[in-house]
């Protein structure tokens, strides 16, 4: 059996993490179980199993996992492989990204905490939940340099995105971690991935992906996962078991599989993304560039992150009725929501996905987010010119 403690890259992780007792099992591939219920052993046994994994316990050897509501094995081994990743003890998988940020919403206001502190920009249906308080929260925005002063007593939650959605803002996760003193810190780190970014190593409490995204990697499952330890990870499992919102089976197959590719693909379309910027910095059409490798002032890449990551922004000179014209004219490049997936995509965050988000923190009306897939980076480029051309 390959021991997995000696595994130290992350590269040699992401292949092998989470199929320890693939050997045992005489097969190379991971099983899919696609059972919704389960054989009983008796009724005390059964009622037990039951009673442990709806209240947030782990399944141990001998129990039954009676519902899939409650526990699944399959979803159980991308959990395991994820949390290997990022560090942690434990992870757990959602439906959606959106079903683990309101999960974890649930679980750290149980208490009766509600008060949320959050740095913007986050990813617009985040900003949404917060801003309306759907789930019964209240929030105060601040800057990352603000964050000590404006949590309370009753807050129960730090929250941030970094690199962050669509502009790619860079935080001190360790900095921010102390702010925020004995509040828990969430960090959404979709964009960067565990390859790039390991926030529990600065400070994190709750590590937080949309896995539809780079973990996924092919635009075919949706799915949100959260790295954490045990205790967070109990209380998790509860609201995830009681909402209905874990993860369907064949989709932590394919996010398992997904994560043996991350580490090439990230740092690909990384290395394109950084080609694009370059070029698109200097283009008359083009007023701005959002991406850490032309924008880090505080030194975060090499220290906080390992690179710059796939995903950027420009900002067009002519507003929304520009970007409109440019996104509309791409041909090689999708017109499409999402991100991190092996095509580049390109979307206007002001119209779509944050579209909700109110005020001076609503993106420019000239910016179009770019997610920059597996393609030729000069095929992206010459699409682009193509398209910037009809603005020029």
């Amino acid at each position: 059996m390959f021991d997995a403690v000696a595994m130290t890259t992350v590269d040699t992780r992401a292949v092998h993490a989470g199929r320890d007792d693939l050997n045992a099992l005489g097969v190379h591939v991971p099983p899919i179980d696609l059972s919704t219920t389960n054989p009983l052993p008796s009724i005390s046994a059964g009622g037990d199993a039951y009673e442990k994994l709806a209240t947030g316990g782990p399944l141990e050897a001998g129990d039954s996992p009676v519902y899939q509501r409650l526990w699944n094995p399959t979803v159980a081994r991308f959990e395991t492989a994820l949390a290997d990743l990022e560090g942690t003890a434990a992870a757990v998988a959602f439906a959606s990204g959106m079903a683990a940020l309101s999960a974890t919403l649930l679980a750290a206001t149980r208490d009766g905490h509600r008060h949320i502190v959050a740095v913007r920009p986050l990813y617009g249906g985040t900003d949404h939940v917060l801003a309306t308080g759907l789930l019964g929260t209240t929030v105060s925005w601040a800057r990352p340099d603000e964050v000590a002063a404006a949590v309370r007593p009753d807050t129960a939650l730090v929250v941030v995105e970094t690199p962050a959605n669509p502009t790619c803002d860079l935080v001190d996760i360790a900095r921010l971690a102390h702010a925020a003193g004995n509040v828990p810190l969430l960090v959404d780190n979709t964009v960067a991935t565990p390859v790039l970014q390991r926030p529990a190593q600065h400070g994190a409490t709750l590590v937080l992906h949309s896995a539809t995204k780079s973990i996924g990697g092919h635009g075919d499952v949706l799915a949100g996962v959260v790295a954490c330890d045990a205790d967070w990870a109990a209380r998790l499992r509860q609201v995830r078991a009681v909402t209905g919102a874990i993860l369907h089976p064949l989709g932590a197959y394919l996010l398992h599989r997904g994560l043996q590719t991350l580490p090439i693909r990230v740092r690909a379309q990384q290395a394109g993304a950084e080609k694009l910027a370059g070029w698109l910095a200097n283009h008359p059409a083009v007023e701005r560039v959002h991406h850490p490798s032309l924008h880090d002032p505080a030194g975060l890449v090499g220290r906080q992150l390992s690179g710059t990551g796939s995903l950027l922004a420009i900002e067009v000179r002519g507003g929304a009725p520009a970007a409109a014209t440019v996104a509309a004219a791409c041909r090689l490049i999708t017109h499409a929501v999402s991100l991190g997936g092996v095509d580049t995509l390109i979307q206007h965050p002001a119209s779509l996905t944050h579209r909700p988000v109110t005020g001076d923190a609503k993106p420019a009306d000239g910016l179009l987010r770019i997610s920059v897939g597996l393609e030729d980076p000069e095929d992206l480029r010459a699409d682009l010119e193509q398209a910037l051309a009809l603005i020029s």
